[in-house]
C-alpha cells in the first residue's frame, strides 16, 4: 500500500511540475501560493502550526489564523518554484533575486576559507546554497532525504544538478562526510532549524528544544567561522538574501554556549518575517 501511494504522489507531483514549467516562473509561484493556502491543510495541520506559534509565544499584527494560512502559501510557492531552480543557476530569472553582504562570500572565496554557513528552511532555501556556489565557493549542503523514495530520485537530482553539486545525506556517514570534505577546505551549509535525534535541548523562543550540535562541534574542533545566512521573499517572487559577516567564536566556548548562540541568531531570522518560516516542524518535541 505505501507503494502505490507513493507512486501516487509521484505521479501527481510530476503532472503539476510539469504545469509550473508551462506556464513560467511567476504565475507558477502564484498558482502555488493558491494551491498551498487553500488545498495544504488537506496535508499539513494548521491546527499544528498554530499550537508552535502559541508554544513560541509569537506576537504579530496578524492572527495566528492568518499566519498559517500564509505558511501553507508559502510551502506552495516553494513547491511550484522548484522547476524553475535551473533558471536562477543559469541566471535566466536573476533579476528576481538580490545579494546583501556578497562581498562577504567573495573575501571567504579569495581567502579559500572553510566556514560553515548556518540557516533555517526560509522561503525557497534552497536558493541559498545555490547562490553560495555561483559565487566560487566549494561548498557542501547537507540535506535529509525525502521519505518517497521515487520522489527522493527526482530531488536529489535536481539538488545536484540546479542547486549545489556536492550534497551529504544527513546522518553519521553524513557526518564523516562533513568532515572529510572540511579537511580538504571545503566549506559546509547546514540548517539548524529542525529537531535531532541525538542533539542537546537547548532553549529556543524560551523553551527547550533538541538542538543539533554538529555546528558547535565544528566551530570548537576545527575553529571555522560561522557564516549566518537568511532569504526574504519580497513582493510574492522576488528574493532577498542576507550574507552576515564571518564570526568567530573560538575553541574556549562550551558547546551549549554555541548551541544557545546560534539558536537566538535563527530566532531573529525568524521574526524578521514570522510566516516565511516553516512553522509545520515542531521544534520542542522530546
Amino acid at each position: 500500500m505505501k507503494k502505490i501511494n507513493h507512486i501516487t504522489q509521484f505521479i501527481i507531483i510530476n503532472i503539476f511540475f510539469m504545469i509550473f514549467k508551462f506556464i513560467g516562473y511567476k504565475a507558477s509561484s502564484n498558482l502555488g501560493f493558491f494551491i498551498g493556502k487553500f488545498l495544504g491543510p488537506l496535508f499539513r495541520s494548521k491546527l499544528s502550526i498554530i499550537e508552535n506559534l502559541k508554544i513560541a509565544n509569537i506576537k504579530s499584527n496578524d492572527n495566528y489564523n492568518q499566519i498559517a494560512s500564509n505558511v501553507l502559501g508559502n510551502y506552495g510557492r516553494i513547491f511550484a518554484e522548484y522547476v524553475h531552480l535551473k533558471n536562477f543557476k543559469n541566471d535566466k530569472l536573476k533579476k528576481y533575486i538580490s545579494i546583501e553582504g556578497i562581498e562577504y562570500l567573495e573575501n571567504i572565496k579569495k581567502n579559500k576559507k572553510r566556514v560553515v554557513f548556518v540557516s533555517g528552511h526560509f522561503n525557497n532555501f534552497e536558493l541559498m546554497a545555490m547562490q553560495i556556489e555561483k559565487v566560487g565557493i566549494d561548498l557542501a549542503a547537507i540535506y535529509r532525504p525525502l521519505n518517497n523514495p521515487y520522489l527522493n530520485k527526482t530531488m536529489e537530482r535536481i539538488r545536484v544538478e540546479d542547486i549545489c553539486k556536492k550534497q551529504i545525506k544527513k546522518g553519521r556517514a553524513g557526518t564523516r562526510e562533513i568532515i572529510k570534505n572540511l579537511l580538504k577546505g571545503t566549506s559546509i551549509a547546514l540548517m539548524i532549524d529542525q529537531r535531532v535525534r541525538e542533539g542537546e535541548k537547548v532553549e529556543f523562543f524560551k523553551n527547550l528544544a533538541p538542538t543539533t550540535t554538529i555546528p558547535a562541534q565544528l566551530v570548537k574542533k576545527y575553529n571555522c567561522e560561522v557564516v549566518p545566512i537568511y532569504i526574504e521573499r519580497k513582493q510574492s517572487n522576488y528574493f532577498k538574501m542576507y550574507i552576515s559577516k564571518p564570526i568567530k567564536i573560538g575553541k574556549k566556548k562550551s558547546t551549549s554556549e554555541i548551541n544557545i548562540f546560534l539558536n537566538n541568531i535563527l530566532e531573529k531570522m525568524i521574526l524578521k518575517n514570522v510566516d516565511q518560516w516553516i512553522w509545520t516542524h515542531n521544534r520542542w518535541k522530546s
